[in-house]
């Protein structure tokens, strides 16, 4: 154990985000998101008994959102719902996401799900978490860190 980081990070992942460069994205992904089928170079870490809402709060605590870009975070949209529409998990993720990095909804965008999964084949790696909520799946793109913050 460590002080100040979240206990939900296995020592994998903790390598991973801090492997990731500037501008690579990492998927944090229900339990139900095809992330063993993504293709042969994906790294895949399961947190199965966590959920969503404490995955990405841990990710967040510590990964650095890309600021040279638009939208640095992505979200699956829900199916069969209208432009805009946000499930109550995606709100609490988005709220996470304004808390930890000032990031607010402008700088979110929800991506239609065959979309979503194509940027997921893209990802440096992907988070698959316990969390049975359907269409409950995030992409962070990692910024970087000024010598303020470090």
């Amino acid at each position: 154990m460590l002080k100040t980081i979240d206990p939900v990070l296995t020592p994998e992942v903790l390598k991973t985000l801090c492997e990731m460069g500037h501008g690579d994205e990492i998927a944090v992904v229900d339990a139900n998101f095809c992330a063993m089928s993504m293709g042969p170079s994906q790294r895949v870490f399961r947190l199965s008994g966590t959920s969503m809402r404490s995955a990405c709060g841990a990710v967040l605590s510590l990964f650095p959102l890309d600021r040279a870009v638009d939208c640095p975070v992505a979200f699956m949209h829900v199916g069969n719902q209208p432009e805009g529409f946000r499930s109550a998990l995606q709100r609490d993720v988005l709220a996470l996401v304004e808390r930890h990095e000032g990031v607010g909804a402008n700088g979110c965008e929800a991506v239609e799900r065959f979309a979503f999964y194509d940027r997921v084949r893209n990802a440096y790696a992907i988070v698959q978490t316990g969390e049975l909520e359907p269409f409950a799946n995030f992409l962070f793109k990692k910024g970087v860190i000024t010598a303020f913050e470090a």
